[in-house]
């Protein structure tokens, strides 16, 4: 490929799904109406890809990893510390970081792993509230986005079992406590937060609202100090990221990418899907590589919303993924990527380490099966890479 070729890959987060009863045995890709990506597909490249690793969890982390060209089983040291380098946060090589969610648990089950989607405001006020009572040169807290916060731990040291709340909804909260050495310290903090929080001002105007209480604060995704290589001094080009979520920031401050802001990108399915296009089609004009992550369809899948899902899949396709292809019809030379990174089954509300379809289309790819964009087409053209962080070389190169 030339140096002058332009790259762009979408992520619509979690939307690779199981066949629906309320869609008539269809997934939400079979079902959606997705002119773009099935344009991609047929005229493309379609195959599926393994991005979770045996022996891995199905998360974010370890996939979005894997679909940027890095295998998690040399550089992954846990979620928080990718986060934390989203935030800016220096860490020391003893610092253990956890993933501070703000939970809704009601009758001792987790029921939401984000309390309604608190506001950003919110959010960080509870966190403030928790340095000041429970903050030392030790533990500290550190406000994020929404729900999605960290605890820094000095002076400790954790073999420690932890379990992602928005792959637990419905469960016993009692049954997916931390577990292991260090696990006494995490289970007392959460312990103290429930009963900081009771009677918050912030949690009687929620209840007043009717919406989600935070019961809690919710400690998992543990790791230390997270370092990777530059994505320009690996594969020879440079990027960009545009997303609202600190973890796939986080990876792109880690490879070195341009992270891009785009107003109104909220993480969920009202995100800005028009500005983040926008922003996809300008970053190229410095950039070779540009990579556009959307939350909505994982946000959806959590929250058991097919056909919230749907919608979500179905704007990404034609407020994104539309506009993106229209506009690289500027440039000689264009490749497109469009893939979820992992499965977010509506019925499980959990993350899926199932094989995922892809495709790719532009300049020196040739269409093979002229299928549309979905989960059993792309399993029927038998392309199909065991190693996920294989796809960025067969994506950049091939």
């Amino acid at each position: 490929m030339s140096s002058k070729c332009k790259y762009v890959i979408i992520v619509p987060d979690g939307a690779a799904d199981e066949p629906l009863e309320e869609f008539g045995g269809q997934t939400i890709l079979e079902a959606a109406d997705t002119p773009n990506m099935d344009k991609i597909a047929a005229e493309g490249r379609l195959g599926m890809v393994k991005t979770i690793p045996d022996g891995f969890e199905p998360g974010s982390d370890i996939a979005q990893m894997s679909l940027l060209g890095y295998d998690p089983t040399r550089y992954y040291t846990g979620r928080a510390p990718i986060e934390a380098a989203a935030m800016g946060i220096e860490l020391a090589d003893t610092d253990w970081v956890f993933r501070c969610n703000l939970v809704t648990i009601s009758d001792g089950v987790m029921e939401d792993h984000s309390a309604g989607h608190i506001s950003t405001e919110e959010g960080c006020a509870l966190i403030k509230m928790l340095n000041e009572q429970f903050g030392s040169n030790m533990v500290r807290f550190y406000p994020g986005v929404s729900y999605r916060h960290l605890l820094i731990i000095k002076g400790h040291e954790f073999d420690v079992q932890t379990y992602p709340p928005h792959d637990h909804i419905g469960v016993a909260s009692e049954n997916i406590l931390p577990r292991g050495k260090g696990a006494e310290m995490l289970i007392d903090l959460m312990a103290r937060s429930q009963q900081l929080f009771g009677n918050c001002e912030i949690n009687r105007i929620r209840r007043d609202l009717s919406e989600n209480q935070v019961t809690s604060i919710w400690l998992w995704g543990e790791g230390k100090k997270t370092v990777m290589d530059s994505f320009e001094k690996k594969y020879g080009i440079n990027g960009a990221a545009i997303t609202a979520v600190d973890l796939v920031r986080g990876l792109g401050r880690l490879i070195g990418f341009k992270l891009i802001n785009v107003p109104g990108a909220t993480g969920f399915v009202d995100t800005n899907y028009e500005g983040k296009a926008e922003a996809a089609l300008k970053a190229l004009e410095d950039n070779d590589l540009v990579l556009v992550h959307v939350e909505g369809p994982d946000e959806a899948g959590h929250s058991g919303n097919a056909a919230m899902k749907k919608k979500a899949v179905e704007r990404i396709d034609k407020k994104i993924i539309g506009p993106v292809l229209e506009g690289l019809q500027l440039f000689d030379e264009y490749r497109i990527l469009v893939m979820p990174d992992h499965p977010t089954p509506v019925h499980s509300k959990a993350h899926s380490g199932d094989p995922v379809p892809f495709a790719i289309y532009g300049t020196g790819i040739k269409s093979v099966t002229e299928k549309p964009f979905t989960e059993a087409e792309a399993k029927k053209t038998g392309l199909f890479i065991e190693n996920g962080c294989d796809l960025m070389e067969y994506f950049l190169k091939r």
